[in-house]
């Protein structure tokens, strides 16, 4: 080669040396989303045995005790269970627990819709990977729920189960109050037992 020559040029059919931007490859980690429902199949069970069982005896009170809006015991139309501390009443709650924000029905089904979204959306710092906190969380979403069912249908919860000691009567509540309050005071009991 002379030399003062440039390089040569390459061969017909040779492949370029220079480097070639390769694409990025595809996220290995994000999995089908039947794997990814299936990981949260306690959560969801949960939730929907807790929806189920709530709305069931909603539907056989409504079908089976007259609606007492006043919340009046003896006129035959509320079911003992026990004497004095005990018993089934169909009543309507358009607030949420011990009737707060009373006739703000519509404010609280959004509420509990945004509460909805808000568990989705942060999961992940959730820890709703974890048995403990899908428990929890099922329990809760499907307290939040049944309830807010109830405001879509009827403009009101149904709350039925009635407790008296003494001369205090309880608020009365239904299922889906059930599971809620369970699941808070699980979720806060596991969180002050993880270590700092």
């Amino acid at each position: 080669m002379p030399p003062n020559a440039g390089p040569l040029p390459p061969e017909p059919g040779a492949a370029s040396a220079a480097p070639t931007a390769n694409p990025a490859p595809p996220d290995a980690t994000r999995q089908p989303l039947a794997a990814r429902i299936q990981a949260y199949r306690p959560l969801l069970g949960l939730a929907l045995a807790v929806f189920a069982a709530d709305q069931a005896t909603k539907l056989w009170i409504a079908a089976r005790v007259p609606f007492n809006p006043l919340h009046a015991h003896g006129g035959g139309n509320d079911i003992l269970l026990v004497r004095g501390f005990a018993y089934l009443i169909h009543v309507g709650n358009t607030g949420a627990a011990w009737s707060i924000f009373s006739g703000r029905s519509v404010l609280l089904a959004l509420l509990a819709a945004a509460t909805l979204a808000a568990i989705y959306f942060w999961r992940r710092a959730l820890g709703l990977r974890e048995r403990i906190a899908q428990v929890c969380f099922g329990l809760l979403c499907g307290g939040i729920v049944g309830n807010l069912v109830d405001r879509l249908l009827h403009g009101h919860v149904i709350d039925f189960i009635d407790l008296h000691f003494g001369s205090y009567i309880y608020p009365t509540f239904n299922v889906a109050d059930c599971g809620i309050c369970v699941g808070v005071i699980l979720y806060l009991l596991q969180s002050l037992r993880q270590p700092k």
